[in-house]
C-alpha cells in the first residue's frame, strides 16, 4: 500500500461494558474501589448496573484495576473518575473511555464498599489524602441499580412526559455515612422528583435511581423484584414494569451478559399482554366500593345513620350489580351478588366467593380459597390496578353515569409521543384519503408520521413547525366522510 496506513480494529461479538472506580488525591496517591459490570443496556444508554461484575475472578480484578489506576496516573488526575473497558467473554478486556466525573451508576460501588465517594470527594477537595489505602478496600456482598426512566419500552423507549400524579416508592433509607449503608431493607431510592412534578421534554426523563444491596447476587435479585413490585406511578408512562421483566429474565438471572442482550431476549422481554384475570378485576370492584362507602359516609349528616354503611343488602333476598371495566379495546364484564351468606364475583363463567379488605390504597381479597392483594389507585373512571408485577389500567364504563354528557367531537389525532413537529403536511380544508401523511414528529432523534386514519378533511391544524407538544395532545382535528 505504499505510505498508506490501514487501521485495523478488533471486533467484539458478545462485549460486556465493565467500568473501574478510580479515585486520586493530590498526594500522589491513588486507588480503584473495584468494578461496576453496565452491559445491560437500550440504546447504548445504561439500564441496570451492579457491583461486583458477575464471574470477575479476583485477577482480573487486579489486572483491570491496576490498569486503571495506571491511565488515571498517567495524566496527573486528581479526584473521582471511571475508566471503562470493552470486555470479551474470555476475560480479555480492551480502554474504551474514562469519564472523569462522579457517574450516575456509583451508588452500587457505595453499597459494596461502605464507602461515601461524595464525601471523598469533598475531602480530596480540601487537600486531603484519600480516606483508606488500596489494601484496607473490602467488597461485601452485591448491588444492583435500576434506573426508574418516564419513557415507554414498549415504543421504542421514546421519553414520556406528564405530571407524576401519583408515586409511590418502596420502604428505602439513603445513604448515612458512618451508620448502616445498607439500610433495614437494603434498599436506598437515589430521586430528584416527588409526587406532583412534572417530567418534562427538556431534561433527561429519569425519574430515580433504585438501589438494592444483598448479601449475594441471588438476594440482591429477589430484593430488587420485591422494591420494582412496589414502585407504583401514575401519570406517564414508566420502565417498571420492563425492569421487572428484565431482572426475572433467565439470561440476566444466570449472568448470561453482554450489550445485546435486550436485543437477544426480544421474546421474553417484550411479551404479549396478558388477559386481566379474576383477581385484577376484583381488585378494581373491591377498591370501587370502597370508594363509594366512603363518598356515602361523606355526604351523610348523621354519620352514625345506617345508610351510610348501605351496599348491596336487601331485607328479604339477595341483590345483583353488573359492572362494566374498559381494558384498551376489550370490554369486561363483572357480575356482583349478595345474599346473606355473603357475596359472589362471576365474569368469565367463573364464580368466586368474593370478600375484600381496604386499608387506604392497598387492598386484600379472598375468592374462595385463593387469596391475593394489591394498590388500587382510581381517579373518576380511571383504575390503575398495581398487583404483583403488573399495573393494569381499567376504565369504568357507566353509561347512567355519562348520559348527559355530549356524544362524539369528530376525529381527533393525537402525539403518540412527546416531541417537536418537524413537519406538516396539510392545512384547513385539505381533503385527504386514508394513510395520507399529516404531520411529522420527532423524538430523540425518531421520527413518527401521522397519517389520515380514513378518508376526510383536516379541519384544524393545532401545531406548526418548530412547537414542542407533550404526550397525547391534539394536534389536528379531521373530519371522516
Amino acid at each position: 500500500f505504499g505510505d498508506d496506513k490501514v487501521l485495523v480494529e478488533k471486533y467484539l461479538t458478545r462485549p460486556r461494558h465493565i467500568e473501574i472506580q478510580v479515585f486520586a488525591d493530590t498526594h500522589g496517591n491513588c486507588v480503584y474501589l473495584f468494578e461496576r459490570d453496565c452491559s445491560v443496556q437500550r440504546r447504548h444508554q445504561k439500564v441496570l448496573e451492579e457491583a461486583p461484575a458477575p464471574g470477575m475472578t479476583e485477577a482480573r480484578r487486579g489486572a483491570m484495576g491496576e490498569a486503571a489506576v495506571a491511565a488515571a496516573k498517567a495524566v496527573g488526575y486528581v479526584g473521582a473518575g471511571t475508566v471503562e473497558f470493552i470486555a470479551n467473554q474470555d476475560g480479555s478486556f480492551y480502554f474504551m473511555e474514562m469519564n472523569t466525573r462522579l457517574q450516575v451508576e456509583h451508588p452500587v460501588t457505595e453499597m459494596i464498599t461502605g464507602q461515601d465517594l461524595v464525601e471523598w470527594q469533598l475531602r480530596v477537595a480540601a487537600g486531603e489524602a484519600l480516606p483508606l489505602t488500596q489494601e484496607q478496600l473490602r467488597i461485601d456482598g452485591h448491588a444492583l441499580e435500576a434506573r426508574i426512566y418516564a419513557e415507554n419500552p414498549d415504543k421504542q423507549f421514546l421519553p414520556s412526559t406528564g405530571m407524576l400524579r401519583y408515586l409511590r416508592t418502596p420502604p428505602a433509607v439513603q445513604f448515612m455515612r458512618g451508620g448502616d449503608v445498607h439500610g433495614p431493607a437494603g434498599i436506598r431510592i437515589d430521586a430528584g422528583v416527588r409526587e406532583g412534578d412534572t417530567i418534562s421534554p427538556f431534561y433527561d426523563p429519569m425519574i430515580a435511581k433504585l438501589i438494592v444491596w444483598g448479601k449475594d447476587r441471588d438476594e440482591a435479585l429477589s430484593r430488587m423484584r420485591q422494591a420494582l413490585a412496589s414502585y407504583h406511578v401514575v401519570g406517564l408512562s414508566t420502565n417498571v414494569a420492563f425492569l421487572q421483566r428484565l431482572v426475572s429474565s433467565q439470561a440476566f438471572r444466570t449472568a448470561d451478559l453482554d450489550t445485546g442482550l435486550i436485543e437477544r431476549n426480544q421474546k421474553a422481554l417484550f411479551p404479549q399482554p396478558e388477559p386481566v384475570g379474576i383477581d385484577i378485576l376484583a381488585l378494581a370492584v373491591a377498591a370501587l366500593l370502597d370508594r363509594e362507602t366512603r363518598e356515602r359516609r361523606i355526604d351523610a349528616a348523621d354519620q352514625h345513620s345506617p345508610w351510610t354503611h348501605g351496599g348491596a343488602w336487601r331485607l328479604n333476598g339477595g341483590a345483583a350489580r353488573q359492572l362494566r371495566f374498559g381494558y384498551g379495546e376489550q370490554m369486561l364484564d363483572v357480575a356482583l351478588h349478595a345474599n346473606a351468606q355473603g357475596s359472589t364475583l362471576t365474569c368469565a363463567g367463573q364464580t368466586l366467593p368474593f370478600t375484600a379488605n381496604c386499608q387506604a390504597d392497598e387492598i386484600r381479597i379472598d375468592l374462595g380459597a385463593r387469596r391475593t392483594h394489591g394498590h388500587v389507585h382510581a381517579e373518576g373512571d380511571d383504575f390503575h390496578v398495581f398487583s404483583a408485577d403488573r399495573h393494569v389500567l381499567l376504565s369504568r364504563i357507566d353509561p347512567l353515569a355519562h348520559a348527559g354528557e355530549a356524544e362524539g367531537e369528530g376525529g381527533k389525532l393525537t402525539a403518540p409521543m412527546p416531541g417537536k413537529v418537524i413537519a406538516v403536511m396539510v392545512e384547513p380544508g385539505s381533503i385527504v384519503t386514508r394513510g395520507t401523511p399529516l404531520l411529522v414528529m420527532e423524538a430523540m432523534k425518531m421520527e413518527h408520521t401521522i397519517s389520515a386514519p380514513a378518508d376526510g378533511v383536516v379541519s384544524e391544524v393545532l401545531y406548526g413547525v418548530g412547537e414542542q407538544v407533550n404526550d397525547g395532545a391534539q394536534l389536528l382535528a379531521f373530519a371522516m366522510e
